[in-house]
């Protein structure tokens, strides 16, 4: 049995140097209070960006402050964004809300995510590193000479609906031992505002929209028309409409499916698109019926427009899936109308307007489709 005095002595080894042991102990101090400080700084940084976003008023809003507001913010070099968009309905409703995709160069639309971000959407984790070209010109495509990047998935419910990503020209910025939290925080909270500024777009089109095409639908032409005629009668202008129909639209449904036939109406629609100009109004009349209302636009500049309309869409044909094309036709009603020499009211107007249309439309399937009709 071991006595107390057979225990090795307890050794205290004296400090070589306490002054030094006192200067590192403020040196790391001091290196934790400016961390500290610095956190604060970029909590209350994100925390006003948290807020921009959730003050955006619509999807085009949104975008903007995801893009230029988080890049001036944070002093960074680069800020883009990919979004997944398989059935491109977000890019539908940028057009549906009067935007063009060229204004938005920082946002790359996509139907599935790149491979190489494979592991940041199954980690569902920001990603922070060097930036190569190799792998990440993709996602910085005017920004070629940054040194190191933050990939920040868009993680709503579990499910990734994209990324925010951030690029600096300091390899320092972004690296795999910087803390992720507040970045992690803040792809959380664009994802809740993507999704409520999807939801609300969806909203104000299925009211005025049609989703299929990216037109309007017949209730917002009804509207635009009453106010077109009331300008036209104020200023002594003509207004044409141009009701269109596909033709033989049935069999492609019975014979190739419906979606065939969606892929057609598509098609259809955006070949009609290039003739129109910003003042026209464009819309889904029926279910493959269209119209399109032309303001300041007398009989015969209607004809020719139709004439461009039709022979642009018989000239190619479309690829209704599984190595199936069909060429499509259209017959089309014109009609014209002077609302400041008509005796009428503008209600009785527009309703004389569209049904004059109309009968021209079924007169030229009369007589043999794939014809424009007229007065």
């Amino acid at each position: 049995m071991k006595r107390d005095s057979d225990k090795p002595a307890l050794v205290v080894t004296p400090l070589r140097d306490p002054e030094a042991t006192i200067r590192e102990l403020k040196r790391r101090l001091r290196a934790l209070k400016d961390e500290a400080a610095k956190n604060e700084v970029i909590l209350h940084k994100t925390q006003e960006r948290e807020l921009d976003l959730l003050r955006a008023e619509n999807l085009p809003a949104l975008m903007r402050v995801l893009v230029q507001g988080l890049r001036d913010s944070y002093g960074l070099d680069a800020v883009t964004l990919t979004l997944l968009d398989p059935q491109h309905e977000i890019r539908h409703l940028l057009l549906g809300e009067g935007q063009r995709l060229e204004d938005f160069p920082a946002a790359r639309f996509v139907d599935a995510l790149p491979g190489a971000l494979r592991p940041v959407v199954h980690a569902r984790r920001p990603w922070l590193g060097t930036f190569s070209a190799a792998v990440h010109a993709d996602l910085f495509p005017m920004h070629q000479t940054l040194r190191s990047i933050a990939l920040i998935p868009l993680v709503r419910q579990e499910h990734v609906s994209g990324l925010v990503n951030f690029g600096s020209n300091d390899s320092r910025r972004f690296t795999r031992t910087h803390a992720t939290d507040f970045l992690a925080h803040l792809g959380i909270i664009a994802a809740v505002c993507m999704e409520n500024a999807i939801n609300r777009s969806r909203v104000l089109r299925s009211g005025l929209s049609d989703f299929l095409t990216g037109w309007h639908n017949r209730r917002y032409l009804e509207t635009r028309l009453k106010e077109e005629l009331a300008r036209a009668h104020r200023h002594s202008l003509n207004v044409s409409c141009l009701l269109i129909d596909v033709d033989r639209f049935k069999q492609v449904n019975d014979t190739h499916g419906h979606l065939a036939g969606d892929r057609m109406l598509r098609e259809i629609a955006r070949r009609i698109e290039t003739h129109i100009r910003a003042s026209d109004t464009a819309a889904r009349f029926g279910g493959d019926e269209f119209a399109i209302l032309l303001a300041e636009t007398g009989r015969a500049e209607a004809v020719k427009l139709a004439e461009r309309i039709r022979q642009t869409v018989n000239a190619e044909s479309v690829a209704l899936g599984n190595g199936v094309e069909h060429v499509p036709s259209l017959s089309i009603g014109v009609a014209t109308v002077d609302p400041a020499h008509d005796k009428r009211d503008l209600k009785a107007v527009a309703e004389s307007l569209l049904a004059e249309a109309d009968a021209h439309l079924y007169r030229a399937k009369a007589q043999g489709r794939n014809r424009v009709a007229a007065s």
